[in-house]
């Protein structure tokens, strides 16, 4: 199966991602970044798969083909990078599959403003296709699409700027205050390309860090369908800890779990932070709770499909000079679209218009702190609705285009012969992004098919997190079903 672009950047099988096919899209890449490239920079980072060091080797020969000198940020957090290629002007390439299984990897681009949007997709696939089709680099490959022998590319040495300006806008925001010293957190390391940089923010902040599980080999930490969650709700609780943090494997979306051992969705993590920063106008996906606009906190309030590109470009509409723009996800990826005002002595805070999991966890702690507050009272404080999701793997895009069909084909019909007994009726449905039903009990089930990898989800929302919890279980069971009937 040919490498494709999901909701961001491009995704597939490490076995398909050979080194010719990452050669060709990172010069594709570069290309359609046009005079960027003149400048003769351009960053490269990447993640703790075992496959993303020869991936980043044919991206590197791929930027020395195009005459642009790679600057190696080494092992790092995706928002770190991006950050250093906006503050650079410069495009920059992430070597990283994010949550997905170790199988499989990807490629984040990121165009001098910041991630590319959908819009730039087509006209980098148009330089691929020349690309291909003029057989460019092929000296450099074997038949199986393998860099020959003497012909692998020496990855430049390592720097850490990119990951010292990480540290510092944070630093720089949330250091004056000093409102997280003495709070006492675990930190869940894994795999995360975080483990190390997050924690030590947190401690120059004056906060307490416990760190545990460690991993030498890959972890697919998943921050909307966290597996291990009994695990980590015990670790808070035995370390009588404020919170438990940890990310994904690239660092762009965040983990919490409060002092109680309660898991805190990312779209209701969402609505806290944007609160605390002040926010006036705020984008989010169709998937995410309605507690956004049920809590009154905010001025505007735009509603988007699935996936950070689409965040971005939400963000870019409803800018307007002097006012806070942020936007958040599901997974609890949070972006600012604007400058954040300095407090109590600090600096700024930068615009970061890509995902981030450094900022909410930290905000979010000294959102509680500030109020005097415990993590589960600060969020009991917001609308009661309660949203869930559940997943199941091993569904191709095929697959689940099928599901989507058999599900919208059938109707409010089909819909109220399965929820209708505990919902009610269909008041309304949504085909923005999938599929979101709203029912005259207020729940609301969302199905949608992933968009870069083999998986499909069912999002859930509810007056209760019990029935949240039951009605996204239903919801995968019945796509189960359809699958295998």
């Amino acid at each position: 199966m040919p490498l494709k672009f999901g909701t961001s950047g491009l995704r597939g099988l490490v076995e398909e991602m050979t080194d010719r096919e990452c050669y060709l899209f990172a010069r594709a890449f570069l290309r359609y970044s046009g005079g960027t490239v003149e400048a003769g920079e351009m960053a490269l980072g990447g993640d703790f798969r075992a496959s993303t060091p020869r991936i980043m080797g044919a991206v590197s020969l791929a930027a020395r083909d195009e005459g642009a000198e790679v600057l190696f940020q080494g092992v790092l957090p995706t928002p770190a990078l991006t950050l250093y290629g906006i503050t650079r002007s410069i495009p920059s390439i992430m070597v990283t599959g994010s949550h997905i299984p170790d199988d499989r990897n990807g490629i984040k681009f990121n165009l001098p403003r910041g991630e590319i949007l959908k819009g730039d997709e087509p006209g980098i696939m148009e330089c691929y296709r020349d690309l291909k089709e003029k057989d460019a680099g092929k000296k450099h490959f074997d038949l199986d699409g393998m860099l020959v022998s003497g012909v692998q590319e020496r990855l430049p040495e390592e720097s850490n700027s990119a990951m010292a300006l990480y540290r510092e806008r944070l630093l720089g925001f949330f250091r004056a205050s000093g409102a997280l010293a003495g709070s006492r957190v675990v930190f869940y390391q894994h795999s995360s390309t975080s483990r190390e940089v997050i924690p030590e923010i947190l401690e120059e902040l004056g906060v307490e860090v416990l760190r545990k599980g460690f991993s030498d080999s890959f972890v697919p930490v998943d921050t909307e369908a966290v597996e291990n969650i009994g695990l980590l709700a015990g670790w808070v609780r035995e370390e009588e800890a404020d919170a438990l943090f940890s990310t994904d494997g690239d660092g762009d979306r965040p983990l919490v779990i409060d002092e109680q051992g309660n898991f805190i969705r990312g779209d209701i993590l969402g609505i806290a932070v944007a609160d605390f920063l002040g926010a006036e106008a705020i984008v989010t996906p169709v998937s995410c709770s309605t507690s956004l606009e049920r809590s009154g906190r905010f001025e505007r309030i735009l509603r988007t499909r699935i996936g950070s590109p689409y965040v971005v470009e939400g963000m870019s509409r409803l800018a307007v000079d002097g006012e806070i723009v942020a936007g958040y996800e599901a997974n609890g990826g949070f972006l600012t679209g604007s400058l954040v005002p300095a407090r109590q002595g600090g600096f700024p805070l930068p615009a970061l218009p890509t995902r981030d999991a450094a900022l909410p966890m930290i905000a979010v702690l000294a959102a509680a702190r500030k109020q005097g507050k415990t993590l589960s009272r600060l969020i009991a404080g917001l609308p009661n609705r309660f949203p869930d999701a559940e997943l199941t793997r091993g569904v191709p895009p095929e697959t689940g285009q099928m599901v989507m069909d058999k599900i919208v084909g059938g109707g409010k019909e089909i819909l109220e012969k399965r929820f209708g007994a505990s919902c009610g009726r269909v008041e309304s449905t949504d085909l923005t992004d999938g599929y979101r039903v709203v029912f005259s009990s207020g729940d609301i089930v969302h199905f949608r098919p992933s968009g870069n990898a083999p998986e499909f989800r069912c999002y859930t929302e509810s007056g209760s997190r019990e029935k949240a919890a039951d009605l996204s279980r239903q919801g995968i069971e019945w796509v189960r079903e359809i699958i295998q009937d």
